[in-house]
């Protein structure tokens, strides 16, 4: 169950990312708002994961899910061009994540 938390966790972190743009700075009302719950959503979650996980690992996998989500995210959704040391570090960070996974002790 830890790693479904951790899988939650990096999914609402992604989402909390792609929230702060429209803030402006934390300056719009709603977008801020939501910014904020999903924040704290992605903390929540991630300390749910760590009640079955060491913090290393957990926090490891967590910012890995937050970073590739995110990367994927704005390339599909604000249509960024990838340069080919970003596709070779998401690879890298993939990579790692399953190593992780596959070696995890919960």
């Amino acid at each position: 169950m830890p790693w479904i938390w951790l899988l939650l966790a990096g999914v609402v972190e992604v989402a909390w990312a792609q929230s702060v743009k429209p803030t402006e700075g934390f300056t719009r009302p709603l977008p801020t708002a939501l910014c904020l719950v999903l924040m704290f959503g992605a903390a929540y979650l991630l300390s749910r994961a760590l009640q079955g996980l060491p913090v290393g690992t957990g926090y490891a996998v967590f910012t890995g899910i937050g970073t590739i989500g995110t990367v994927l995210t704005a390339l599909l959704l604000r249509h960024e061009t990838p340069s080919p040391s970003v596709l070779l570090g998401l690879a890298l960070i993939t990579t790692g994540l399953v190593t992780v996974r596959l070696g995890g002790t919960a």
